[in-house]
């Protein structure tokens, strides 16, 4: 495939700068592969989709508010240090992105609130730099908790407000690390997801941690040759056996909730569509064609035009299929990327 088959206009007027409140309540576009065929819902109905014996499988990565603003040493220039991971928690080392990029090198060091101070010990990128924290045993997650801002997608118009901390966070998440928020999950309520368990639905966690690589723009026409970036993943035993188990007895769907999700699932997918647990990192690129191994069905956002989210839909849906459904949605006014609305392909 090329990058060109993958492009398409979205205006900014069809970019959600806001949550649909309360959550469940924004569109659903379902995409029925078999049939292609389209329907209009409002999220909530999903439960309708679901049947006993299938698997709802969730990410439950969390994002932590990894930006935050310090001083340099001597000038006292603002510098914003966006965390990106931590590379040795021991040690206090982060892999960070640091704006203006110019006014930093290494062996200058960085002051923030509360005393803490950072030194410059390495060039990664043109912006990109290693970090140490000087102070002994700083708790950096529960420092950022208190400093720092939630890095919303960069195609946001606006800064980010208090608020986002919550409506950039999907109701479970639970293990902090993301600095991308598993989008297709924001629409879920705890009472949405009751509902879906009393039908007979397995509810199972993974974790995977969206990097920025979300965002990178492809810069090679042959698809087949862009390489994404690793990302930490965990699929407890529980999530794994229950897959596998389903799978081996064909008692139901596995329903991935976002392609960070289908992403985990396939990158450890046996040839025979069971899956191993544990953790690691991956850099697993699903573009078409791809033949899914363990996802049935897959809940998702609308994505942005010549992105690798838009590709793994569209190896999941059926390319043609999908470029339809979304000059669909454009004419039927839906809302676009992370506080957009949904589509459930089935």
């Amino acid at each position: 495939m090329r990058l060109s088959n993958f492009r398409y206009t979205l205006p900014k007027t069809k970019i959600a700068d806001e949550p649909a409140s309360p959550r469940g309540k924004c569109k659903m576009m379902v995409l029925n592969r078999r049939k292609k065929d389209i329907e209009h819902k409002v999220f909530e109905d999903i439960v309708s989709y679901f049947k006993k014996g299938d698997l709802l499988v969730l990410n439950n990565s969390r994002v932590f508010p990894a930006k935050i603003f310090g001083q340099k040493e001597k000038t006292d220039a603002k510098i914003e240090v966006f965390l990106l991971r931590v590379l040795n928690k021991e040690a206090g080392l982060w892999d960070v992105l640091v704006d203006p990029a110019r006014k930093v090198r290494v062996g200058n060091k960085i002051y923030f609130e509360e005393d803490v101070v950072a030194e410059v010990v390495d060039n990664t990128t043109s912006r990109g730099r290693t970090i140490r924290f000087l102070n002994p045993d700083i708790d950096v997650f529960s420092l950022v908790e208190r400093i720092g801002n939630i890095p919303l997608p960069p195609y946001f118009t606006r800064p980010p407000r208090e608020s986002d901390k919550e409506n950039y966070q999907t109701v479970y998440a639970s293990e902090t690390g993301a600095v991308v928020a598993p989008m297709a999950g924001l629409h879920f309520t705890m009472p949405i997801l009751q509902k879906i368990q009393k039908i007979g639905v397995k509810i199972l966690p993974i974790t995977l941690h969206p990097s920025l690589s979300t965002f990178n723009a492809i810069e090679v026409e042959d698809v087949s040759k862009h390489k994404m970036d690793s990302e930490y993943f965990n699929i407890p035993y529980q999530t794994a056996m229950e897959i596998n188990e389903t799978k081996v007895n064909k008692t139901g769907r596995v329903i991935a909730v976002g392609t960070t999700t289908c992403r985990v699932l396939e990158a450890n997918a046996t040839v025979d569509g069971k899956i191993k647990f544990g953790r690691g990192w991956t850099d697993k690129f699903i573009y078409p064609p791809y033949q899914f191994k363990v996802t049935d069905a897959l809940l998702t956002n609308f994505q942005q035009p010549e992105t690798t989210l838009l590709m793994t839909v569209s190896a999941f849906a059926e390319h043609r299929l999908l470029m339809e459904a979304y000059k669909t949605a454009l004419k039927e006014d839906y809302q676009f990327l992370a506080y957009g609305d949904a589509m459930f392909i089935h």
